[in-house]
Formats: C-alpha cells, structure tokens, sequence
C-alpha cells in the first residue's frame, strides 16, 4: 500500500474515484441517445479552453469548463436545429476548438505542448489541490443531476415526443445533460485526458448492459466498473509509469470484454428457461383426454 503515501497519489486516487462515479452516471444517458461521441467532441471543444486558461494565467479547468459548456449547448442546439448541414457545423467546432486550443497554449507565455499533453492523456503527478478542489464541486453538481434527475432525463432520452406529451421541459433537459457532459469531461480531462474520456463514459455503460436489464442495475453496474477501472488504471500508471488515461481504457475494454463473454452462456440459459416455460405453459392449457372407462359401452 505504498502507492498511498506520497501526496499525489492520494489526490490521484480521489480524482479517480470521482471520474469513475461521474463518467458512467452521465454516460447512461449519451447512450440510450445514441450519442456516445459527444464526450470526444466536447474534450475536443474544451482543448480550447486549457489553452485559453494558461494565455490568461487562470485556473485551466474552470477555464476548460466554461468553454465546454458553451461548446455543449452549441451542439445540443445544432443537434435539434441543424438539419442537413448539422454534421458539417459540428465538424468545424470540434476541430476548431482543437486547433485552437494547441495555438493558445502556444501563445501562452507558461504553456507548452508538454502541458497539454498532460490534459490530453491524463497525468497523476500534476493533480494539484486546486484541481482536486474543483473536480470535485463540478462532480458533486453531475451526480445531484443524473441522480435528482434521473427519471426525467430517462424519459428525454428514450422518447422525447412522449416526454413532451407529458409535459416535461424537453428542450431544457436536452441542454442540461450537454451541460451535465461538459461538466464531466472537464471533470475526467486531469486523469484519463480530453481525447479518452468518452470511452469512459460510453465503455462501462456498454459493458454493465450485457448483463443486466433493468436501468437502474445498468446505472449501478456501469457506476462500480467505472470506480474499478479508474482505481486499477492510476494505481498500475504508478508503479509501471504507463500513462493513465490509456490503461483506464484498456481496463475497461477488458472488463467489457469480460462481461460479454460471461453474458453469452447466461443469455443462452434464460431463453432455454424461457422456452422450458413457454413449452410448460402450452401444454397446461391443452384439455387432458379422458380414457374411456372399462364399463362405457360404446
């Protein structure tokens, strides 16, 4: 247990435990949209606003976050308002906010491309307490909303026709979870790093929905393998010096792997009981034939 000695470590592993629960809990809801690429736009948009952080000489991730919400709502509003030339438009912002992210940071007379890399990929030892401090007021704000929220943000996602028939505010929901994303990017950016973090948020989604069924189990399963792999992944990045970001992901992957192969055997059991039951059924409604008796004369 020597990995929880020095300083940064602790703050790594906090940022980590607050990654796992934040990325799958606003992940669940990009993938029941068929939205699973929006994280990697938005860390792509959010390149911008590290960049602009460090020219300012301000806090990068408040910084990174302001610009990822204004980025989230422009999508959310393309998405709903762009019709044919929509991917286009978001095409020019998620390239966009990378170049201009890499020209800030170079104009930045304390950036460098060796500081953008770090939020690029993740890095532990540059976790400061600062960081740890507004990662976790921006996690805290994920969590009250995909979990306060959670039964009206389903109905968004699923249906949003039968959403607005029930009066629900559709459009402001819609614009609350590209917010809820943005903030949970910014969030990730300091462990897994802008370019990986949709994998975090889509990976323990796809891996906790080959076993379950339910939302609710999907939500908890995809919440504990996220706190699984993001501890496994920072605490292996310490003692072989590999980066973070990418081993979160190839954990996940594993685990992903893992779940799926499990859940092969299991799917063929439940549809042998389904049948077994069907088969049980049919033949407890089909009327029992009577033998005629030894005395009915015919």
């Amino acid at each position: 247990m020597d990995f929880l000695e020095p300083a940064f470590m602790q703050r790594a592993l906090l940022a980590a435990v607050l990654v796992g629960i934040t990325a799958p809990a606003v992940g669940i809801y990009l993938v029941q949209r068929r939205q699973a690429l929006m994280g990697d736009g938005i860390g792509h948009v959010a390149m911008t606003g590290v960049g602009l952080g460090f020219l300012l000489n301000s806090s990068p991730v408040w910084m990174a976050t302001l610009v990822a919400i204004a980025g989230s709502v422009a999508m959310e509003l393309i998405r709903a308002y762009g019709k044919t030339r929509g991917d286009l438009a978001l095409a020019l912002l998620f390239y966009g906010g990378m170049a201009g992210g890499v020209l800030l940071i170079n104009l930045s007379p304390t950036g460098s491309n060796a500081n953008l890399t770090s939020y690029l990929f993740g890095s532990l030892s540059t976790v400061s307490p600062e960081d740890i401090t507004a990662i976790s007021v921006l996690a805290a704000f994920v969590v009250l909303v995909t979990v306060g929220l959670r039964r009206q943000l389903f109905a968004v996602s699923q249906d949003e026709e039968f959403a607005r028939v029930t009066g629900l505010p559709v459009r402001l929901l819609n614009l609350l979870i590209a917010v809820t994303a943005a903030v949970t990017v910014t969030v990730a950016m300091r462990v897994v790093g802008l370019l990986l973090v949709s994998a975090l948020m889509v990976v323990p989604v796809a891996a906790a929905q080959q076993l379950t069924k339910s939302f609710r189990a999907t939500f908890v399963l995809a919440v504990a393998t996220g706190i699984t792999v993001t501890l496994a992944g920072t605490v292996t990045s310490y003692y072989q010096d590999v980066p973070p970001g990418a081993t979160i992901v190839l954990y996940a992957i594993g685990v992903f792997v893992l779940l799926t192969l499990l859940a092969a055997p299991l799917a063929r059991r439940r549809a042998k009981a389904a049948e077994a039951a069907a088969v049980d059924g049919c033949d407890s409604t089909v009327p029992a034939v009577r033998k005629p008796a030894d005395d009915v004369r015919v």
